[in-house]
């Protein structure tokens, strides 16, 4: 089968001009990304985890197109988006959309609940008429759990819930193939994050929706997700199913992030063994040399100053470490 989404050896960096350097002097390099390859079939639901500053964020600008890479492809049904010209952009996006962290951030003040919906449809259909622009958003208000009446109001009316399903409904009003969830549930209340999590699980049924979902929160993603990818300091250091990235993870720095995850029961949860991580996540302006975590790892020897790992498994589990195997 030919995946929905292709991304090969994406990298992303940044120039830093430090204060007070001359103006002849070159920025610093900093590196958000540095090598990430996966792929995403329709209707799958790929998570990607890892703590701030790891690229997650980044990676999904770049596949919508809000970042540009400094190499790399991203093939989106065959098409290459990398570099592609704003004609084949502008017809990409009405099969990309994305949902934002902050619900209210992300949405205009000065706007309508149904003109901040209404507006995809303005942007790539203008021949629709107001009438069916107008039925199209009330009909899609309904499928995210929003009143049709509340069409008139405004986003400082609604609560933090209510927000995010406002921008929920804004991306799946042009009916997508693949939605990048940046952190969607991060913002709202437990109750809340449960509510939006089962939404977005309902419309990608409905819809059979690619989801690429983006979060901190290792239970949440394994709730929603199909396959789930760990990234440290801008590299995919452990992709898999989440039965078996869950089940019997392989990565130093996985078996960390799985360690903090709370158990319900207090008795175990009482006595489990936390894997705590040594020192501080190094600055992606100097990230250090061939393995990225081995200044962190309990298990690093010489050889990971010296060789980069790259991912190494199948397609049901791979790890990017020299001294693991899946």
């Amino acid at each position: 089968m030919t995946p929905l989404l292709r991304v090969t050896d994406v990298q992303v960096s940044f120039d830093i001009k430090k204060d007070g350097a001359w103006f002849w002097q070159k920025p610093a390099s900093l590196k958000a990304v540095g090598g990430v390859s996966f792929t995403l079939n329709a209707g799958e639901t790929l998570g990607v985890v890892g703590e701030s500053g790891c690229g997650k964020s980044t990676l999904a600008r770049v596949i919508i197109g809000l970042v540009a890479a400094k190499s790399g492809s991203i093939l989106f049904e065959g098409k290459e988006l990398i570099g592609a010209d704003k004609a084949t952009m502008r017809l990409v996006r009405q099969d990309i959309q994305m949902i934002f962290q902050d619900p209210l951030a992300s949405l205009n003040p000065r706007m309508t609940v149904g003109e901040i919906i209404a507006e995809p449809l303005r942007t790539h259909h203008p021949k629709l008429s107001n009438q069916e622009i107008e039925m199209r958003v009330k009909e899609m208000m309904v499928k995210v759990g929003l009143l049709a009446n509340q069409i008139n109001r405004y986003p400082h009316e609604f609560s933090g819930g209510q927000c995010q399903r406002i921008g929920i409904a804004r991306a799946l009003i042009l009916r997508p193939k693949l939605i990048i969830c940046d952190e969607p549930v991060s913002a709202l209340d437990v109750s809340i994050q449960a509510q939006v999590i089962n939404l977005l699980k309902e419309v990608q049924k409905e819809m059979g929706l690619a989801l690429i979902f983006i979060a901190h929160d290792l239970s949440v993603v394994k709730h929603i997700s199909d396959r789930v990818m760990v990234m440290y300091l801008g590299n995919a250091v452990e992709i898999g199913t989440d039965k078996a990235l869950y089940g019997k993870p392989a990565h130093p720095y996985t078996r960390a992030l799985m360690s903090a995850i709370p158990i319900p029961d207090p008795n175990l949860e009482r006595n489990k063994k936390i894997e705590l991580l040594a020192g501080d996540l190094p600055s992606p302006i100097n990230p250090p040399s061939g393995c990225v975590f081995r200044t962190r790892c309990p298990q690093a020897q010489s050889d990971c100053a010296q060789t980069k790992p790259t991912l190494q498994g199948d397609d049901t589990h791979s790890v990017a470490c020299l001294h693991s195997q899946v």
